[in-house]
């Protein structure tokens, strides 16, 4: 809400002078009071406006912006009752700024007042369209301690180097913008807190806008410490967002993400032979048993039904009652796409067909799939490691160790013992991560945002805490219901279940001589591990990445020649996919949908964070 004082509204107003305050009862009052009379210097009466953009402030900050706006026409507060965020309290004052010259500063008064004119007229006589102050260009005079000085040169060079800026100091709050250039670059500028004023500045720069840097006097106010959310978490992830954006971005065209997926897959396949001789892996694939490979195809084909009821019960949570056949179609179409597609394509495949065939708009299409790629990585996670961990706690890491030190020459057991205990201790870290964040999202309280502030003193923690928690949103809808909760997870057991009995039945085709406790307890670990290997989108349906996993796991865990772990993973891995292709050609002709067409639909809407995929 604007709270404008009394006669505003009237003409002639030439700059803008935005505060962003957030719990600055001490403070405010005197910052305004300077700012008026530093802009009463030098510009003439009626042609400069102050503006409180306060930030869902929980003292009494609103009150004096009130007091001070009701008392001089000059000063407006644009309130707001929620945490926008610096940079999201500075767009919106902006957004009802007057002035064609837009400016802001910390409420601090860090930087000097008399460089105030500078600043301004840099851009309102049109030399620049974006100027700021800069700390570290060499005529300034800032007196800076290690703890504040080291840390900001990094993180400067850390800009320079990723994002290609010239600039020297990109966090200086001391900056000032013409309305043009205001208009141009914030419906691009995706932060809404401290990485905005860089990210305004790279993509000023980027648009070739011209940027003026100038050294200014600062003293730093207050105290300050290297914060872990704010730094590290917070500006690091920013910087490397905003590089994948205007760097690598825009040069991944379609044919340049299909032929790198092609050519990662056919790398990692080649790389394979390396190690092993392609015709000793023909004659393993010549030799499987064909009526146990149908039968691996029956038992996978029995998974797809249970995938359409899954999704059906997460879209009943999220409101949306479809039948079981649509659905499966639906799931069908989009695992077809991420074989087809790289860079997990398929997701938006499903969003598009359950919007366009169901009237499912976007977002729940997308909420969805973050719910079942949560319970797609907490199933395997648990999976992996509830046998890794069989294998420590009863003590039969001796027999592994045996098989690996067998079959492996060279393998020390002692080594082979402490790798298979370590890789138990990261599966339980994994299961409890995961169900810490399901825990949080079944939880009213804030676990999230109370964990964090554990770790950080600084608003930033509200902000990423924020995140996360419309991360784990999509769980909660779910987790809520624990009736359906409870069956969406037996769901994903069986689903899983079935992909890893899948593969014990194509293993078993090789003759590899296994006692069935063995084969059972390598099949699980290797196809759970195998997935995950697949969760980063390398190559359309993680083919390569999953052979070459549960190829080094069941050769190394076992007595089997690698020719006959590689034969069994590509045999494995191909009934899946062509059961997967035949069920999306037919569902696609079914539903008369185009694969091409669904992502080129959906290449302007966000898709869900890429997880796991047993196809």
């Amino acid at each position: 809400m604007d709270r404008p004082g009394a006669g505003t509204g009237s003409g002639g107003v030439e700059v803008s002078v935005v505060l962003p305050a957030y719990n600055e009862a001490d403070t405010i009052e005197s910052t305004v009071r300077t700012t008026l009379s530093a802009l009463g210097e030098f510009l003439p009466p009626g042609t400069f406006e102050v503006l409180v953009a306060e930030d869902g402030c929980e003292d009494r900050t609103p009150a004096i912006a009130d007091r001070l706006a009701a008392a001089d026409d000059r000063v407006r507060h644009v309130h707001s009752d929620e945490r926008l965020g610096r940079g999201g309290a500075l767009e919106r004052a902006f957004s009802t700024a007057r002035g064609d010259t837009l400016v802001y500063f910390d409420t601090d008064l860090a930087t000097d007042m008399r460089h105030l004119e500078e600043l301004i007229e840099r851009v309102r006589s049109g030399d620049a369209d974006v100027a700021t102050g800069s700390r570290w260009l060499p005529g300034e005079v800032a007196d800076r301690p290690a703890k504040r000085g080291v840390p900001s040169r990094v993180y400067n060079r850390l800009v320079r180097l990723f994002l290609r800026s010239s600039l020297r100091d990109h966090q200086c709050g001391f900056k000032a913008l013409s309305r043009e250039a205001f208009d141009r670059l914030h419906d691009d500028v995706e932060d809404d807190h401290w990485f905005w004023d860089t990210e305004l500045l790279i993509r000023a720069q980027r648009a070739g806008l011209t940027v003026a840097e100038f050294p200014v006097e600062w003293e730093p106010k207050g105290d300050t410490k290297v914060d872990l959310v704010r730094d590290v978490f917070g500006m690091g992830s920013q910087i490397l967002r905003l590089w994948w954006q205007v760097s690598v971005s825009p040069r991944i065209t379609r044919r340049v993400s299909v032929g790198a997926g092609a050519l990662l897959t056919v790398l990692a396949l080649a790389l394979m032979t390396v190690y092993l001789d392609p015709q000793a892996v023909l004659r393993e694939l010549e030799s499987a048993d064909r009526g146990l490979v149908a039968v691996a195809a029956l038992v996978y084909l029995c998974s797809w039904p249970l995938r359409g009821a899954r999704y059906r019960d997460i879209l009943d949570e999220l409101g949306y009652r479809e039948r079981l056949g649509f659905l499966t179609g639906a799931v069908f179409i989009s695992q077809t796409g991420n074989l087809v597609f790289p860079a997990r394509a398929g997701d938006a495949v499903r969003a598009y067909v359950v919007k366009a065939r169901r009237s499912i708009p976007y977002p729940t299409g997308f909420a969805s799939l973050a719910v079942e790629r949560v319970f797609d990585l907490l199933t395997i996670t648990v999976l992996g490691a509830t046998v890794l961990v069989g294998f420590v706690v009863t003590g039969s890491t001796d027999q592994v160790v045996s098989a690996v030190s067998g079959g492996v020459p060279g393998v020390d057991p002692r080594s082979a013992r402490v790798a298979l205990t370590v890789a138990a201790g990261v599966a339980v870290a994994a299961v409890v991560a995961l169900a810490v964040i399901v825990a949080s999202a079944r939880r009213e309280g804030n676990l999230i945002r109370r964990s964090l502030a554990r770790v950080s003193t600084d608003s930033y923690a509200d902000y990423v805490a924020g995140i996360l928690e419309r991360f784990v949103v999509d769980v909660q809808t779910v987790a809520a219901d624990r009736t359906a909760f409870a069956r969406i997870g037996a769901n994903s057991l069986a689903i899983w279940g079935l992909d890893v009995v899948t593969a014990i039945i194509v293993l078993a085709a090789f003759d590899v001589g296994l006692a069935l406790p063995t084969l059972v307890a390598v099949g699980f670990f290797a196809v759970s591990v195998g997935n995950l290997a697949k969760v980063l989108p390398l190559s359309p349906g993680g083919i390569g990445l999953y052979e070459a996993a549960f190829t080094l796991l069941v050769s190394g865990l076992t007595p089997v020649a690698g020719p006959t772990a590689f034969g069994a993973a590509v045999l494995d891995h191909a009934v899946k996919n062509l059961i997967t292709v035949a069920g999306g050609v037919v569902s696609m002709l079914a539903l008369n949908v185009s694969l091409t067409a669904a992502v080129d639909e959906t290449g302007e809407a966000e898709p869900p964070d890429p997880g796991p995929d047993s196809d």
